[in-house]
């Protein structure tokens, strides 16, 4: 069966259990497709007067196939999220699901009033770009693939020491230049993890003063209601495991701060501060290499920088992961694409 609901926040939280699954699933475990996530965002940004978000979702008996967490505005629709704080979004897929159940999803689609359709935040090997188009274009819609963004992540290999040679000769010395120095500006050095909610609550007041301290740009994005969601968001992804909120510490004391999330063999490198008085010793691109030492000692497969092409992240060996949007526009009864 096809649904659709009418508010994204009430049914997220209704099929909670059933989505949680889905995404585990789909190999492709990312926060910003989580329940958890849609829950706490539609609670703290609320759709504007005259928008509606809801979810569309294909089950076949009762077991989830598809959700597509959708925001109407007018006559456009698209993924729902927000490009300043999602940087991957999706409709979440079951690997088996077959052409039929997409076929359905599409029938659910073309049910609703829309000209425009925005399926942003796509991953480049999304299981949405490589089967929707086809089946959208077999309707008379016209499909656009369109590079939207990068996010340089890092292949991780077995050992911290495999991972240096596998930088430039450049980078090599100078990430070890970097570590150096860093660690002479204090007697002791240690990187400490929460992971459960109740520490992630207390730790992220350290987190926002780094994170506020660190760039101007930073603090004019971490605005109260920003403040509110990520306390929110960080908690809520915590209680499901998903949340690694990092801290570095010289002689004791926190110097820098990196939320990061658990995406199963991925860990996603969100967001981060750090104490401008150790800008002199590298401390910012110290901390990245830190946590990407600890994904490597944890065996994970890939380090995400996430969004941006700054150069640090090639420095620390990152290459670029695409992330596109598909834009289908409908079209009308004599399959003239709809103006």
């Amino acid at each position: 069966m096809t649904r659709g609901y009418p508010t994204l926040e009430a049914q997220a939280q209704e099929i909670a259990d059933d989505w949680c699954r889905l995404l585990d699933a789909s190999g492709r475990p990312y926060p910003f497709l989580h329940p958890a996530w849609h829950t706490v965002w539609s609670q703290i940004f609320p759709a504007p007067t005259g928008d509606d978000r809801f979810l569309l979702t294909v089950r076949d008996g009762s077991r989830l196939l598809l959700v597509a967490p959708l925001e109407r505005r007018g006559t456009r629709l698209t993924l729902a999220g927000d490009h300043e704080i999602c940087d991957y979004m999706d409709i979440v897929a079951a690997p088996d699901a077959d052409a039929a159940a997409w076929h359905r999803l599409l029938d659910a689609l073309a049910a609703i009033p829309w000209q425009e359709l925005v399926l942003w935040g796509l991953p480049e090997d999304s299981l949405t770009r490589q089967i929707l188009p086809r089946l959208a274009a077999a309707r008379g819609w016209s499909v656009e693939d369109a590079l939207e963004a990068v996010c340089p992540r890092v292949a991780l290999p077995a050992s911290w020491e495999e991972y240096l040679a596998s930088l430039s000769k450049k980078d090599r010395h100078e990430l070890r230049r970097k570590l150096r120095r860093f660690q002479a500006a204090g007697a002791t050095l240690r990187v400490e993890t929460l992971t459960q909610p109740d520490a992630v609550r207390a730790g992220l007041d350290d987190f926002i003063r780094l994170h506020t301290a660190s760039r101007q740009d930073k603090r004019e994005f971490m605005t109260p209601q920003m403040e509110t969601f990520f306390r929110a968001m960080a908690v809520a992804l915590a209680g499901y495991g998903l949340v690694r909120l990092a801290f570095v510490e010289l002689d004791g004391v926190r110097v820098a701060g990196l939320l990061a999330f658990d995406a199963g063999e991925e860990l996603l490198l969100y967001n981060s501060g750090y104490d401008p008085a150790l800008a002199h010793a590298s401390v910012g691109i110290v901390s990245k290499a830190l946590l990407l030492r600890e994904a490597i000692a944890e065996g994970r497969r890939w380090f995400d920088f996430l969004r941006g092409a700054e150069p640090y992240k090639y420095d620390l060996g990152g290459r670029d992961y695409e992330v596109h949007t598909l834009t289908v526009r409908r079209a009308t009864a004599d399959g003239e694409p709809v103006e």
